[in-house]
C-alpha cells in the first residue's frame, strides 16, 4: 500500500512539472531561446526524484565547446540520468520520433533524429549536428548504437563519430572536444546491485516499458554512478577511428572500475 501511495505521489509531481514547464519549453522551442535548453535539466531532475534514481557525478564536465559527450548506453533512463547533470540534447534514430511518451519527450527537448537507412539525408543530418555543436550546444551520442545489459560497454561504430569530423571546420579552433562519459548502475536501497537486479538497470527491446518502468518505480531506490572522463581532441589531424577506439578505451575502463565499486 505505501508503495503504491509512493508512486502515486510521484507520478502527481512528475505530471504537474510537465504541465507547468510544457508551455514554457514550446515557446523556447519556438523562438530558439537559451531557456529550452535549461528547462528540461529541471524536468529531468524531478523525473530522476520519481523514478528512485540517485544519481551520483564523478568528475567534472568539459568546460570547452563545442563538446560531443560520448556515453555507454543500457536503457532509456540514461537520457534521464545525463539529462539531470548536465544541459544536453540528444543524437536518437529516426524511429523515437514515433515512440509514445518518449517520442513527445525527445521531441521537447530537440533532440537530432538521424535516419539511418536513408543515405540520401545523411550530409543533412551531420550538418545538422555539427550546427547545434557550433553553437555551444552540448551534444550525446551513444556510440554503440544500441542498449547493453548495463554489465559491459558493447563495440563503438567508429562512423557514428562523423558528426565530430563534420563541426571540425566550424569549430572556432578548429577542434571538437570529445568527453567519454560512463554510467554505472551500481546499488539497490544502497546495495551493491547483483545480477537479481540488474533488469532495473538495462532495458533489453523484448520487454514491454510499462512493466519495466513500474518495476523501477517499485523499487525506489536505484543508485547510478556519472563519471565524466578525460576529454579526447578531435581536430582535423585527426583519425576517426583512432579517437574512437581512445573513446571506447576510456568509458570501459570507467565503466569497468564503478561496477567493480572502486
Amino acid at each position: 500500500m505505501i508503495t503504491w501511495l509512493r508512486i502515486a505521489i510521484a507520478l502527481a509531481v512528475l505530471v504537474t512539472v510537465t504541465l507547468v514547464l510544457l508551455p514554457i519549453q514550446l515557446v523556447g522551442l519556438r523562438f530558439n531561446l537559451k531557456i529550452r535548453r535549461r528547462l528540461p535539466r529541471l524536468w529531468h531532475r524531478v523525473a530522476c526524484w520519481a523514478l528512485g534514481l540517485r544519481v551520483r557525478v564523478h568528475g567534472v564536465l568539459e568546460p570547452k565547446r563545442p563538446l560531443l559527450l560520448a556515453a555507454n548506453h543500457a536503457s532509456w533512463k540514461d537520457i534521464l540520468v545525463l539529462g539531470s547533470v548536465a544541459d544536453v540534447a540528444y543524437i536518437a534514430k529516426a524511429e523515437v520520433r514515433g515512440w509514445p511518451i518518449f517520442g513527445l519527450l525527445a521531441r521537447l527537448q530537440a533532440t537530432i533524429f538521424v535516419e539511418r537507412e536513408q543515405r540520401q539525408k545523411t550530409g543533412d543530418q551531420v550538418n545538422e549536428i555539427a550546427e547545434r555543436l557550433t553553437a555551444g550546444e552540448i551534444i550525446v551520442l551513444f556510440p554503440e548504437g544500441t542498449t547493453s545489459d548495463g554489465n559491459r560497454l558493447m563495440e563503438v561504430k567508429t562512423s557514428l563519430f562523423g558528426a565530430a569530423a563534420s563541426a571540425v571546420p566550424h569549430a572556432p579552433d578548429g577542434v571538437v572536444f570529445i568527453q567519454p562519459v560512463s554510467i554505472a548502475y551500481t546499488g539497490v536501497h544502497g546495495m551493491a546491485m547483483g545480477r537479481f537486479h540488474r533488469p532495473l538497470a538495462a532495458w533489453p527491446g523484448d520487454i514491454a516499458l510499462g512493466p519495466h518502468l513500474l518495476g523501477v518505480m517499485r523499487e525506489g531506490a536505484v543508485d547510478v554512478d556519472v563519471d565524466f572522463g578525460e576529454r579526447v581532441d578531435y581536430s582535423r589531424a585527426s583519425n576517426r577511428k583512432q579517437v574512437s577506439r581512445e573513446v571506447e578505451t576510456r568509458i570501459r575502463a570507467m565503466l569497468g572500475a564503478r561496477l567493480r565499486g572502486r
